[in-house]
This record gives C-alpha cells, structure tokens and sequence, in this order.
C-alpha cells in the first residue's frame, strides 16, 4: 500500500521538476530596459582573497551603467582588503569600504550589504557574492528583465561551476533540492510571499524601494537572508522574481566535501520557518528521493521502479536546463543520503550548544553571538 503513494508522489514531484525545467523564468534580451539607469555593483566580502580578484575583474568589465562597485571589507582577516585596494587604481569606480564592529542582532551578511547600500548612489543596487563572475551584458539583461516584468527585486540564479569530483556529484542536489518542490510558474501568477524565491549570489533591487521596505534590516538576523528578503518584499506589496541567470553569472559556491557540508550546514534549517515544515520536506526526500532505491534492492516491485524512474526522470530535467553533467543522476542515492545527512547535522547543530560555525563567527538557535555568511 505505502509503495504505490509513494510511487504517486514521485511522479508528481518529477512533474513539477520537468514543469519548472521548461518554464523557469528566462532573462530578457539586453537593451529592453532603462538605459538611462545607473547601478551600483555591492559586493559583501569577509576572507575573500581567493575570489575577489576574478569578482572585480569581472564587474570592472560591466558597461557604463555601472555607476559603482563598492566592497565591503567584513574584518577579513587576509588579504582581501589589500586586493582591493590594487583594484581602486585599477578602475575608479571601485571603492573599498572598511568593516565595522558588527552591531548586536545583526549576522554578518545582511550587515554588510546594508552598510554598502547605505553608501551605494545608483538608482538600482546589484548585490553579488565574491566568488560571482559576472558575464557580459549581465547588467544589461537584470535591468530588462526586471523592466518587462515591472518588479523592483530581481534574483538571478547562477550557473553552478564545478571543477571537483565532489562538486559534481553534489552540487546538482541544490537544483533537484528546489525545483522538485518550488512552483516557479506561480511566481509570476501570484506576488504571495510564499512564492518567493532569491539566491543572494546575484540580487538585483531598486534603490528607493529598498529603503522604503527597510532593505537587509528586515532580515538582520537571517542565514537565509536572500528568500527572506525576497519574501518581507513582496509582503510590503512590491514584486519580487526570481530568474534563471546562467546567462547573466556563475558561481563557484564551495569547492571539495568539507566545504560544500559546512556551507549548506549552516542554513539548511533556517531556511525553514516552521520545524514542521523542515520534518515535511526531510520526510519527502526520505520516503520518496530515497526508499525507492532501496526498495529496487530489497524487494524489486513495480512502484518501486515507478517512483525510481521518476527521481531519474526529474534529475534529467534538471540536469538539461541547467547545463550540468547527467551522469551524477544515476549516483542520485549518495547524493541524497548525503543531503538527508547534511539536513539531519544542521538541525541538530542549530538545537545544541555548538552551534554551527562559518569564516570565524559562531551561529546558534537561542542566541546571535555573531553572524556571517
């Protein structure tokens, strides 16, 4: 009885994946959009000597909307400040900004990117992770896109680079993680806050609106700052997309095992609002992503096959829209376990006194000692 509904939902969530696969929000062609805009390039960096030189090279490349590119130097204990610093004789329109003491109830990141938009003059603010590389045009498309779906947010999800064999094997699990469970198409039918989704490597906001809502104060103390922000936007009445944006950047999020599990650790639960919710979609990725492999193994039956085929199916998908390798599909029962793993490590990390820690700052549960990301 238990392997036929779970064989139903496997074919309903695949549905929903190869739905998102076709539809997912494409960017605009460049010069749709306001050209007489100017856009100030943000980018929050804390110990980011290995990528910051290549994000600069990068945004120095932008056209002449680009009004500004600040870095907010987040007390990195390396050489960032040093990098940047060559950068401002380099391109003038680059400027470093000095981190502060990080104030009591603020994490990191969100601190950072208010303290940049507070210095930014552009009439629209491009937040961008360090490890970003912008590609040509890219400030021209956000700005179309943004224009012709008349939204003054705008989140553009990165083309995921990956050099290692982890990262391969891995990385892919984020996309199968939110387009078998994200409706993207609703996104632009309904402004609900539900539907809102933002990856904070790239995200795109016009300046006035950004302070009339509050901007990253609203989110002060969220790991999980991008969707939230995106979220609070649409809630204050304002439009919020996200877009698929491996036309417009691509990111090399974490590289090797270690990193990848530490990175995800620490907001993997708190991307959560409700602790049900987080059991909900644990238990989904357990009895649907999962069983039926094990199932194939144990006891082979034609649900089993059913709701395998289906997991395969939506990893395809995936696989296909976003440029990535098919091959890790069919390591997909790793993959999960180690996903399940990852989900299971972060909540107990965030409901015990450990904590979880990232670049020297400590996040737990109870209490914001001290926050970044």
């Amino acid at each position: 009885m238990i392997a036929p509904i779970i064989a139903l939902g496997a074919v309903a969530l695949a549905v929903l994946a190869v739905v998102n696969a076709l539809v997912f929000l494409r960017p605009s062609r460049s010069g749709d959009g306001d050209n007489d805009a100017s856009v100030s390039i943000l980018i929050p960096a804390r110990n980011e000597e290995q990528r910051i030189n290549l994000c600069l090279a990068y945004a120095s490349a932008q056209s002449a909307l680009v009004k500004e590119i600040l870095v907010y130097d987040d007390q990195s204990s390396d050489a960032t400040a040093g990098i940047v610093e060559a950068w401002e004789k380099i391109d003038r329109r680059i400027r470093l900004i000095r981190g502060d003491t990080l104030p009591a109830g603020w994490h990191g990141k969100p601190h950072a990117c208010y303290r940049l938009a507070e210095n930014a003059t552009g009439t629209w603010l491009l937040f961008i992770d360090a490890d970003v590389r912008l590609r040509s045009g890219a400030v021209e498309r956000l700005l179309a896109t943004a224009a012709h779906h008349s939204c003054t947010l705008l989140s553009a999800w990165p083309a995921i680079a990956m050099k290692s064999l982890a990262e391969t094997l891995l990385m892919p699990m984020l996309n199968f993680y939110v387009f078998t469970l994200f409706p993207s198409p609703l996104q632009l039918v309904s402004n609900a806050p539900r539907y809102a989704l933002a990856h904070g490597a790239c995200l795109l906001c016009h300046r006035d609106t950004y302070w009339a809502i509050g901007g990253h104060s609203t989110v002060r103390n969220e790991l999980f700052e991008d969707t939230a922000l995106a979220r609070h936007w649409r809630a204050s009445g304002q439009r919020a997309l996200c877009c698929d944006g491996q036309q417009i950047c691509t990111v090399r999020m974490y590289s090797g095992v270690r990193e990848i599990w530490r990175g995800f650790e620490k907001n993997f639960y708190p991307g959560f609002r409700r602790k049900w919710l987080f059991v909900f979609v644990m238990a989904i990725h357990v009895a649907v992503f999962t069983v039926p492999f094990i199932g194939l193994l144990v006891s082979p039956t034609l649900p089993f096959a059913v709701a395998a085929s289906s997991v395969l199916v939506a990893r395809g998908a995936l696989a296909l829209r976003f440029r990535q390798p098919v091959w890790p599909s069919v390591m997909h029962p790793i993959a999960e376990l180690f996903l399940i793993a990852l989900g299971i490590s972060s909540f107990l990390r965030w409901h015990s006194r450990r904590g979880v820690e990232w670049k020297g700052r400590l996040y737990r549960s109870s209490t914001v000692e001290k926050g970044a990301r």
